[in-house]
């Protein structure tokens, strides 16, 4: 039976798929693949052996969605972790030049706490958009040893241009790493950058990360550089894991598009009946976006209370900041765009094989919407405001 909220009758609505439920099929694969490729894939032996190739398999199909070689690509713990190994490695392999990192100002924490205070920061618009001749000054700089960037930001949505990044980049001889934890499997993937950290778990997989590093890129890590992963990691992946990811990309990779404009549908709805409540500003660039993510921000309430009404009310829904640990604490993107930073609810839409009944899910919440934020405002007695 679905699981419901303590006061409402109806199926639990999960609007807050950063990790949505694994694809059905990829939960088959990772069962079936506890037995068949549960061994170490380093050892001789026939399980071993077995190991290695359902490994093999499954990176030249995650390579592959990528754009990129089999050899070109490791497995990581997380996609935050797949990130920072991305950093790392550029930042050592062009020691010679520089340790400056460019990034935007709304990019994900864990890049700004890697950033030194006097690396080159771009500010955004008020929808996100960086400033592209900030960007290539940046990357110009003296001692840039690399730009990060989100191919889209998970909490508003907003796409940057990346053709044009990638362009200044490679004009001032700076390797750009692309975020796509959130777009990959969403959004094509563009083919201009030399490094890639995406997220399993965004085309309803498995949470893993993957990191891509295309072959000429100065990328160096510390360790045996015949370690696994390419010297990139301390032990090698767990194969169902890879197996299962691979399954959900298979399954995702037939129909992506016509679910992202699905999605977009749904958002679109979102955002129109959020901008029809006083008071309430919805963020991010209307067209240049994510298909399945919006955050709008509320006058006079607090996000932690909007979450826990939307949740008494059947619906799991975030707020706060997309790319912490503290999911409740003051999100720097939407300080960065100039927007209200309190009582802001975000949601990302799973994927609709995964959530079937999520245009139903949409209609509930629309309906409920401004309700839910009247009520919030009653209870704090800001609603005479």
């Amino acid at each position: 039976m679905p699981e419901t909220a303590p006061d409402s009758p109806l199926p639990r609505a999960i609007l807050d798929a950063v990790h949505s439920p694994m694809h059905p099929l990829a939960r088959q694969t990772l069962l079936a693949a506890i037995d068949a490729g549960w061994s170490d894939p380093r050892r001789l032996h026939r399980e071993g052996r077995t190991a290695r190739r359902l490994l093999d398999q499954a990176r030249e199909i995650l390579a592959s969605a990528m754009g990129l070689r089999p050899d070109e690509v490791s497995f990581h713990a997380s996609a935050p972790h797949a990130l920072d190994r991305g950093i790392r490695g550029l930042r050592e392999g062009r020691r010679r030049v520089g340790n400056a990192l460019v990034t935007t100002a709304i990019d994900q924490a864990l890049v700004l706490r890697r950033r030194h205070d006097d690396d080159p920061l771009i500010v955004v618009d008020e929808h996100g958009h960086m400033d592209l001749g900030a960007f290539t000054q940046g990357v110009a700089s003296p001692g840039v040893a690399l730009a990060v960037l989100a191919h889209a930001n998970p909490e508003i949505g907003t796409r940057q241009s990346i053709p044009e990044a990638h362009e200044a980049g490679r004009a001032a001889g700076v390797p750009l790493l692309l975020d796509v934890a959130s777009s990959w499997g969403r959004l094509p993937l563009p083919s201009t950058a030399e490094v890639y950290a995406g997220d399993a778990a965004s085309f309803a997989g498995p949470p893993l990360g993957v990191l891509g590093v295309r072959t000429g890129t100065r990328f160096t890590l510390d360790g045996p550089p015949s370690g696994p992963e390419g010297g990139r990691e301390l032990a090698e992946p767990w194969v169902p894991l890879a197996l299962a990811a691979a399954e959900a990309w298979r399954q995702s990779e037939v129909d992506h598009r016509t679910d992202a404009a699905r999605a977009r549908e749904l958002i679109d709805r979102v955002r129109a009946s959020a901008g029809q409540v006083p008071e309430v500003q919805v963020v991010g660039d209307p067209i240049e976006r994510l298909p399945h993510v919006v955050t709008f921000s509320a006058l006079y309430v607090d996000g932690e209370a909007l979450v826990h009404e939307f949740d008494r009310r059947g619906f799991a829904v975030a707020s706060g900041s997309a790319c912490t640990a503290d999911t409740l604490e003051p999100s720097h993107v939407l300080a960065g765009i100039g927007a209200i930073t309190h009582g802001n609810v975000r949601l990302t839409l799973p994927m609709e094989s995964v959530a079937p009944a999520r245009s139903e899910w949409i209609d509930r919440f629309c309906v409920e919407l401004p309700e839910v934020i009247s009520t919030v405002r009653a209870r704090l007695g800001t609603d005479r405001l």
